[in-house]
């Protein structure tokens, strides 16, 4: 039986002219708050802001079937996807106004595999080291019991953020 979802997300650069001006931390609140847009993944795949502070996020997250592989479990792009993001939001959430992380190393264990019945997951991201223009993080996926699905470690490449005009998006 074939099954359709629809999603609608909102413009990724006048989202980013919102957040001008913005550290990672205040960018961060006003979306959990829903005063600024989240990025267009964040609707694609499902996830949410629930705790953000300097150096530590936790988002939301709840698996679908849409993200099934053919194992019968989330495929890991989609368990990577999310932690990747925590990271990335964990080291935002430490630069001023105008800087910006970019994922430049990426490493996923899987420890089970995540499943519609693992119910509503727990994404948690931490830096570990704050550096000027290389930063490094880690992250885990654990469910409300604290059972580890997967954990990860980045390395993201600090510089000058996305302006508001319009233009291609930066690409790792």
């Amino acid at each position: 039986m074939s099954r359709t979802r629809t999603i609608s997300w909102h413009d990724p650069v006048d989202a980013a002219r919102q957040a001008d001006g913005l550290t990672g931390l205040e960018a961060l609140h006003r979306i959990g708050n829903g005063l600024l847009p989240p990025p267009p993944v964040a609707e694609l795949v499902g996830f949410r802001p629930i705790f953000v502070t300097p150096g530590y996020v936790v988002f939301a997250y709840e698996p679908r079937e849409e993200h099934y592989n053919t194992l019968g479990a989330v495929h890991g792009g989609i368990v990577t996807t999310v932690l990747d993001t925590v990271m990335g939001c964990a080291i935002h959430s430490t630069l001023d106004a105008g800087r910006a992380p970019v994922t430049i190393e990426l490493k996923t264990s899987f420890v089970r595999p995540v499943k519609l019945t693992s119910g509503r997951l727990r994404a948690e991201g931490s830096v570990v080291h704050p550096g000027s223009r290389v930063a490094t993080a880690e992250a885990k996926l654990l469910d409300e019991d604290g059972t580890l699905f997967a954990h990860a470690s980045s390395s993201w490449l600090i510089h000058d953020g996305a302006r508001t005009e319009a233009k291609e998006p930066i690409a790792a």
